[in-house]
């Protein structure tokens, strides 16, 4: 179980350097395995209790519960993909860099509500295949060819 937490600490830190690229496939981006499954990555989602405070977009989940609601919803159209460097980090430092939202829904006393253990509670397979679910409702719509 150690091993697990000291990679996923490696991994945080170097997510930390790589988290001004841009895509998701940047070559300066930190990359996952490409073996992510994302049928998993939902069942991880909701084992480790994740849907208890975010929706996902368009994903067929318990509907959150806790309270106050968070207003961070997973998934839907952005102009560029999320690096996965993003996502990880995200999941295992969610204070590094706090959603864009009024802070007192979202943060208490400066840092996230949302859990900082996951590091230490979930494996590096689930937080692939986690990634991967989540990659998977997220949107970037193609521009017509004549915008480009």
């Amino acid at each position: 179980m150690g091993s697990r937490s000291g990679f996923l600490v490696v991994a945080a830190l170097a997510l930390a350097s790589a988290a001004c690229s841009s895509g998701r496939h940047s070559a300066s981006a930190f990359h996952l395995p490409p073996d992510g499954d994302v049928e998993r990555g939902k069942t991880a989602f909701v084992a480790l209790g994740c849907n208890e405070c975010h929706e996902v977009s368009g994903a067929d989940l318990p509907r959150p519960t806790v309270q106050p609601p968070v207003p961070v919803t997973l998934g839907g159209v952005l102009d560029t993909r999320l690096s996965d460097a993003y996502l990880v980090t995200s999941i295992v430092y969610p204070s590094y860099d706090l959603a864009p939202h009024p802070k007192a829904q979202i943060a208490n006393g400066g840092q996230s509500r949302m859990p900082h253990d996951y590091a230490g509670r979930m494996t590096v397979r689930q937080l692939t295949d986690i990634v991967a679910f989540l990659q998977s409702r997220y949107i970037v719509p193609r521009l017509p060819e004549s915008y480009r």
